[in-house]
């Protein structure tokens, strides 16, 4: 096999797998994540432009990430032209 064509040893960080660092992050990062709802259940009020709301804090956290997620792909989607 040429090296182009090679995906390499997936455990030694190759391009066919995930490289050490990211093994440890991801699952460091989905544990904080779950910390974070577990001490944000208790329900707290919001008001946006409108009707004020009543929803577990966790669940507002999660609608601004998400919000931001979409917004900087969409930053990163127009840079990219």
């Amino acid at each position: 096999m040429s090296p182009k064509t090679s995906d390499g040893d997936p455990a030694t960080g190759g391009k066919g797998g995930l490289t050490i660092p990211a093994r440890i992050a991801v699952p460091a990062l989905a544990l904080l994540a779950l910390v974070l709802v577990f001490e944000n259940t208790r329900a707290t009020r919001i008001r946006l432009l409108g009707p004020e709301v009543t929803m577990p804090l966790w669940t507002a956290l999660l609608a601004t990430g998400l919000i931001g997620a979409l917004c900087g792909a969409w930053a990163m989607k127009r840079r990219d032209r």
